[in-house]
């Protein structure tokens, strides 16, 4: 009995041990929680200084704790275009704020549309007298395309400039299906098919050469517009038609060749560069880092900007986002999980909206899903409020899908828009099974029976309903599109096809209204309300995500041993890296089982397309067939 005792004491010592713990924990976890979010009190007087160390993306999301502990990587940091506008205007009103510091020497880059409302952003602080400083080691054409509106662009002594313009090589698989003796199923509908193209050819068809040429040439347009309206010295031709010669005259060195070719102004340590602001701003009493200036970071300057918020007006002007990937369930922010944006739009039908924006920054994703957030928008039209659409970098395939929702429909030139077209493409494993040996034999009752059938292939009766399934929704997708711009299916079908449209072709076709960004949505929208100018709040649905993911930023990330080198060498490694991802994920793509999707995949071409987001595998059955292999692009 006496070691029965000792053995009880001590798993009641054991379980007293880990309840001890688990409220440690616990405590510490409601500490941390409380305590995130950045103390408004610590602005200073002096510069605001954005340190960019990640990307601009139209929604933040959310970091998964476990499986960045699992991973044992540091999350990229992503920064909403719309809080960094927002930073920066209030800066530019603030007498605290004397000048903008950009550090962009991390930064990883963003859409085309995101640039250009920062870009304008940082006009407009500019325009109030107050000088901007940028800072960078490889300016990459994101970082250029904001540092072109600096008052004095700094680059590091052993960085430089690298101009690279849109385009690149894609990467075509079907050599290597070829050699596995794996089958790519393909059921099309239109011209434009590059979508499935890397599963079925070894180069690109002509049709898909003309459409991505011409979305190249309009985005290098627009890319070189605005750096020579906000540098008129600087020459781009120099530095992207005759490298040799250009790098040459500077004696290889990549920092002076950017000082000649008027995209750098000044050559200088970051230490230098934070001296040259302390000049205008004060230096930091408190620190003794070399460079260090008078200065407020993002995070407590958006946290006090926001305290200073009023709501309560009379209107109200809700915006709801639709970013990343669409997919049925509850994903998000940053990704357009349909269920939950549903959700948030069901709960605004009670909250007396007087005007519905609609921001879109997608390349599509499932069927169900994008058709689940158009009839949820459509129900806040039956109820007479007013709807605007909204695109960002990409409103393609099923985000245009949602967009049909909308009565006005608002783009920039950069938008890429479209892709009104359907594709389905699976693989099957007949041969490759054959060639080890492994054959399939039984009884159908029917052409239809056991199928579809991924091991032993499809049957002809199976072709032909998919094919059929293929064409009938892409006619169902027509007749949104047709009813949507007023015009024909006939018509939508020439604007369809697959192809995918910029801005400015998308306005010139009749697929979007005007240009305007968000705030012109917004206003157009609250006209519409009868609203007058000061008289509405905008209310942003679902801005109240969990605050875990900056905990657990701050937990996993040392900013300085994470970030890797940030010269040109590693700055195009980087690249490379993200080019081999794309790799692994375009083959989970094409081995996944997905739902119906109705996606833009040539969009995944261009920067800040939303990554591929694999499916769970699971048993395939006739029963949801169309669910499983009809795709849109």
């Amino acid at each position: 009995m006496g070691f029965a005792r000792k053995v009880w004491r001590l798993l009641v010592g054991i379980k007293d041990a880990l309840a001890l713990i688990l409220l440690l924990l616990f405590f510490t976890a409601l500490f941390t929680v409380l305590s995130a979010r950045p103390n408004p009190g610590i602005v200073r007087e002096g510069a605001l200084l954005l340190d960019l160390n990640g990307t601009v993306v139209e929604e933040v999301a959310p970091i998964d704790p476990l499986s960045a502990i699992l991973s044992q990587s540091v999350p990229v940091r992503e920064y909403a275009a719309r809080d960094l506008v927002h930073a920066i205007d209030a800066g530019a009103s603030d007498d605290r704020i004397g000048a903008l510091a950009l550090d962009l020497s991390t930064f990883l880059g963003g859409g085309a549309v995101h640039m250009a409302e920062i870009a304008d952003a940082i006009d407009r602080f500019r325009e109030t007298g107050k000088p901007v400083y940028t800072y960078g080691i490889a300016y990459s054409d994101d970082a250029m395309a904001l540092a072109a509106h600096a008052d004095e662009i700094w680059i590091d002594p052993f960085g430089g400039v690298a101009v690279t313009g849109p385009g690149g090589e894609n990467l075509y698989y079907k050599g290597a299906l070829d050699r596995f003796n794996v089958k790519a199923n393909v059921y099309r509908v239109g011209t434009y098919k590059s979508a499935v193209e890397p599963f079925t050819e070894t180069n690109m068809s002509e049709p898909a050469r003309e459409n991505l040429s011409q979305l190249y040439a309009t985005l290098w347009q627009e890319w070189r517009a605005g750096v020579n309206r906000a540098r008129p010295e600087a020459n781009i031709d120099l530095v992207t038609s005759d490298i040799d010669s250009w790098l040459s005259a500077s004696n290889n060195d990549l920092a002076e060749a950017a000082l000649a070719a008027g995209l750098a102004d000044r050559i200088g340590t970051r230490a230098e560069w934070g001296e040259r602001i302390a000049q205008v701003v004060g230096a930091d009493e408190w620190s003794n880092e070399p460079g260090s200036f008078n200065a407020t970071g993002f995070d407590p300057w958006i946290a006090d900007i926001d305290d200073d918020l009023e709501f309560g007006k009379e209107g109200k002007v809700g915006v709801i986002t639709v970013a990343g990937e669409i997919s049925d369930g509850d994903d998000g922010p940053g990704s357009a999980g349909a269920a939950r944006i549903e959700r948030l739009l069901n709960d605004a039908l009670d909250d007396d909206l007087d005007a519905l924006v609609v921001r879109v920054d997608s390349p599509g994703g499932t069927v169900t899903g994008s058709e689940t957030i158009r009839r949820a928008v459509m129900r806040h039209r039956k109820a007479g409020v007013p709807v605007a659409v909204s695109m960002g970098n990409y409103a393609a395939s099923g985000g245009y899908w949602v967009s049909t929702a909308g009565q006005r429909i608002f783009a920039e030139p950069q938008t890429l828009t479209g892709s009104i077209g359907v594709f389905a493409v699976l693989p099957s494993f007949e041969g490759l099974l054959a060639d080890y040996g492994i054959n399939s034999d039984g009884v159908r009752t029917t052409g239809l029976s056991g199928q579809p059938d991924l091991l032993a292939g499809f049957t002809p009766e199976v072709d032909t309903v998919l094919q059929a399934g293929v064409t009938s929704v892409y006619g169902k997708f027509l007749a949104l599109v047709a009813q949507s711009r007023n015009i024909t299916p006939e018509r939508a079908d020439e604007l369809g096809q697959g192809r995918v449209w910029d801005g400015g072709a998308a306005r010139q076709l009749g697929l979007v209204d005007q240009f305007g960004d968000l705030d012109a949505a917004i206003s157009w929208a609250a006209k519409e309300a009868e609203l007058g100018g000061d008289s509405y709040d905008v209310v942003y649905l679902g801005e109240d995500a969990e605050p875990f993911g900056s905990i657990f930023a701050r937990m996993l990330a040392d900013d300085e041993n994470a970030r890797g080198s940030s010269d040109m060498t590693g700055f195009l490694a980087r690249r490379e890296t993200a080019r081999l991802r794309r790799v692994v994920a375009d083959f989970d793509r094409f081995m996944a089982v997905e739902g119906m999707q109705a996606r833009c995949l040539e969009c995944a071409a261009f920067p800040a397309a939303s990554s591929p987001a694999g499916g769970s595998s699971g048993p395939v059955g006739w029963r949801n067939l169309f669910d499983l292999f009809a795709a849109f692009r």
